[in-house]
């Protein structure tokens, strides 16, 4: 038979990839002159938090793996550091998922902007210690605190436009199924 929350929950995950897809084609075109301006956010690490803080079902580990790596072949990362950087990250968050479900939201930005912040964190010092190139400090810190407060925006966008928000305690969907 054909079950409406698994197809909804297949829906998401295909939307989720489609929009990652289009941000990282955006990313790569060239547009202008990169070096004089400042970097923009990771809106696709900031899509990831909020989906995955709302929805987990919408985004499995290997799906989430998949995008980052994805990514790090596209941007010419070293492959896989981010991914698992990232992959720790979200599933510390996975994990917390009943105590930040009743979470006002300037309690969850201020969540999210330190996960992202331990995240950077742990990403330059693997740099560090193997004594990789990297970008200066404070462009990438410019990085992050861009994603910081575009997070705002990302979880505005996904509410208004897919309808993906934080079930609250108890809630159920359409075929009586909890949440």
């Amino acid at each position: 038979m054909d079950d409406p929350l698994r197809r909804d929950v297949l829906v998401h995950r295909g939307i989720y990839l489609l929009v990652v897809l289009a941000l990282l084609f955006l990313r790569l075109l060239p547009l202008g002159d990169g070096a004089a301006r400042l970097p923009g956010p990771d809106l696709v690490l900031c899509l990831t938090l909020a989906w995955l803080l709302r929805r987990p079902d919408y985004l499995p580990a290997l799906l989430i793996a998949a995008v980052f790596f994805l990514e790090d072949l596209l941007l010419m990362r070293p492959p896989g550091l981010w991914t698992a950087v990232v992959l720790l990250g979200s599933e510390g968050l996975r994990s917390r998922i009943a105590l930040t479900r009743e979470l006002s939201f300037l309690l969850e930005w201020l969540f999210i902007g330190m996960l992202m912040m331990a995240m950077f964190l742990a990403y330059r010092l693997v740099h560090v210690l193997t004594l990789m190139p990297q970008p200066g400090f404070g462009y990438a810190m410019v990085q992050v605190l861009a994603s910081i407060m575009v997070y705002p925006a990302v979880v505005w966008l996904s509410f208004v436009t897919l309808g993906v928000h934080k079930p609250g305690m108890g809630e159920i969907d359409k075929m009586g199924r909890r949440l």
